[in-house]
């Protein structure tokens, strides 16, 4: 339960609130469903905000762990 919660917690603080670079998550959320929801372009941000820290991997720290998996598991979730 307590990883749960350190993981809500972290997306509340960390991914929501991410304003960096011009690339503000709340106004990209708004964009990829107002486009119809379509591409990999606003989870690869998102998935670099969370395993890097930055919004356009490959950031000072690296490429996206599991990048690929990441998408196709948000994709998989959206079909559903």
């Amino acid at each position: 339960e307590l990883k749960w919660v350190a993981g809500m917690f972290y997306w509340m603080e960390s991914v929501q609130s991410y304003d960096e670079g011009g690339w503000r998550y709340i106004d990209e959320l708004a964009k990829f469903v107002e486009g119809g929801m379509e591409g990999t372009s606003f989870i690869d941000s998102v998935s670099g905000i969370v395993n890097r820290g930055c919004h356009n991997p490959p950031c000072g720290t690296g490429a996206v762990d599991g990048g690929y998996e990441r998408s196709q598991n948000f994709k998989k979730v959206l079909d559903t």
